[in-house]
């Protein structure tokens, strides 16, 4: 599988390359060139930087499987609740961030959120 650079005149009447997969998406587009010969330059390095670039990813940690549920304040209901409530409870749920890879810049997904069955966060709506 191939793509195609494509060499044209901007809006500026300055030189640039884009490149195309097979199916005729826009991957990337170049910056402006002053001639012909420098945008082929271009094209060269783009060829050279990718076929052994590394990824750096920049992207911001983002949770797997989105937010978990919203937690009442702690103490918010602690008068309503029975001291046998309170000893059957256990620990609260906790979520670990996603860890990312150094190889790739991909991350692998956060650890499962832990719920008691039986506790409020276990009741489906």
């Amino acid at each position: 599988m191939t793509g195609t650079f494509e060499l044209f005149i901007d809006e500026d009447t300055s030189f640039r390359f884009r490149l195309k997969a097979p199916d005729g998406t826009v991957v990337a587009v170049s910056r402006s060139f002053p001639d012909k010969p420098a945008a082929v330059s271009g094209i060269s390095d783009v060829r050279e930087y990718a076929g052994m670039g590394l990824i750096a990813d920049l992207c911001p940690e983002v949770p797997v499987h989105g937010s978990s549920p919203a937690l009442p304040a702690p103490g918010a209901r602690q008068g309503l609740r029975s001291s046998t409530d309170r000893r059957t409870e256990g620990p609260k749920p906790t979520t670990v961030a996603p860890q990312r890879t150094t190889a790739t810049g991909s991350y692998r997904p956060a650890a499962p959120l832990r719920v008691r069955v039986g506790s409020e966060l276990h009741k489906v709506a």
